[in-house]
């Protein structure tokens, strides 16, 4: 009996012996107690992950051209081929204007040139007609200028004095033909011109669409006067807008910090909030200037659209990366309190204390930024608001992870 009391005052011993040294286990792996009566605080840890910086600007889509249409000559539309959204092609013809008084004009010119015809061939027969007149005079003179020398006494001086005057009546007859031929040319030509310069004017009753695009205003229905718009006078009517809108521009002014991260041809991602889609688009112009007003530079960023799935006036966000980092030490945006150019604070938590610390500052996206100096992987700073902390404050650090962090 003795015998099985002590064996079993040896158990408990040893029962109460391991459950010592595994409580004194417990308290070196956990070297400050976790304090009772100190508030919660939301902590993050600083680890390293790729971190992108991305440009972000909100701007409006818009047409990558458009014109007013004008008539080139005034007129009244005889026949209007579009209206309101048609989609159209280069060098279709939008409408076509009656001009009668053009019509006359060219006809009058035609007549000019069959007339101006008829005197050229009139004047070529004069010429051919006073060429064979000073040919037949000059072969007198000649004759008889030849007999006088060899037989002076058979022909006398009065004689070779009149062939000599019709030799040269019939010389002077030949220039004047021809200069008459010539004027008569010129004419012709003169006349030509201006049939040439109707006709063409005539050719623009028929108004073409200067690109491919979509009527987007009618301003002039069949049978309205069309004035000739060529003058800067703002009051002529255009017969209609057009819009080029399978390609749409984004003007965006991007600020002098990220300048130097833009290039031609960098590819830009277009979110559309009204269709809640995202479009892929590209760099396509900057003026190369920074606007000392806005500090900004003019950009200009192309959006294919070939199923005419966007339209002008739409708002879009626009996102161009411009820097990549790889593993670069971060915390939230949300866990920095800036104080410069480059520069911040953040409060560490360590052993339960806040600790304030200065941190410098390197890439920033949309909700990270890469710290530089000043702070430790995984080293555990406060989330959110830090007004409400104090340096070597006690508080009971809660783990976030944040859900948004690039």
């Amino acid at each position: 009996m003795m015998a099985h009391v002590v064996t079993k005052w040896k158990q408990l011993l040893v029962v109460v012996t391991a459950a010592g040294l595994l409580a004194g286990c417990g308290s070196i792996g956990r070297t400050v107690p976790d304090p009772p009566d100190a508030p919660r605080a939301a902590v993050v840890e600083a680890t390293r992950r790729d971190l992108s910086s991305t440009l972000e600007i909100a701007s409006e889509l818009l047409p990558y051209q458009e014109v007013d249409v004008y008539a080139k000559v005034s007129g009244f539309i005889r026949k209007l081929n579009v209206d309101w959204g048609t989609h159209v092609s280069q060098g279709q013809f939008l409408a076509v204007l009656e001009i009668p008084e053009l019509e006359q004009q060219i006809q009058l010119d035609e007549a000019a040139v069959r007339r101006s015809e008829h005197e050229i061939a009139r004047a070529q027969e004069e010429v051919n007609r006073s060429q064979s007149a000073y040919t037949v005079a000059n072969l007198t003179y000649t004759r008889l200028l030849n007999v006088q020398k060899t037989r002076p006494d058979l022909v006398a001086q009065q004689e070779i004095d009149v062939a000599e005057g019709k030799n040269r009546e019939a010389d002077a007859g030949v220039s004047a033909a021809r200069e008459s031929l010539a004027a008569s040319r010129q004419t012709l030509e003169a006349v030509k011109a201006a049939l040439e310069k109707d006709k063409t004017l005539y050719s623009y009753s028929h108004i073409a669409a200067p690109f491919d695009g979509v009527v987007t205003h009618i301003d002039a229905y069949t049978g309205a006067l069309l004035p000739a718009g060529t003058t800067s006078n703002k009051g002529d009517q255009p017969l209609c807008h057009i819009s080029q809108n399978n390609v749409l521009r984004l003007v965006i002014p991007v600020p002098e910090r990220a300048v130097a991260d833009v290039q031609l041809g960098q590819p830009a991602a277009v979110h559309i909030t009204a269709i809640h889609k995202t479009f892929n688009g590209k760099i396509a112009r900057v003026s190369d200037q920074i606007d000392l007003n806005t500090r900004t530079m003019h950009t200009e960023v192309d959006v294919p659209n070939p199923n005419y799935e966007l339209i002008p006036g739409m708002y879009a966000t626009v996102s161009i990366p411009l820097q990549t980092m790889r593993k670069a030490l971060t915390v939230p945006v949300q866990a920095v309190q800036l104080s410069g150019d480059h520069r911040g604070s953040v409060l560490v938590v360590s052993n339960n204390r806040i600790e304030k610390r200065e941190v410098t500052l390197g890439l920033q996206s949309s909700t990270a930024m890469q710290v530089l100096s000043g702070l430790a992987d995984h080293e555990q700073v406060i989330f959110g608001e830090q007004s409400q902390y104090k340096p070597g404050e006690l508080v009971r650090p809660v783990l976030t992870r944040p859900e948004e962090m690039e």
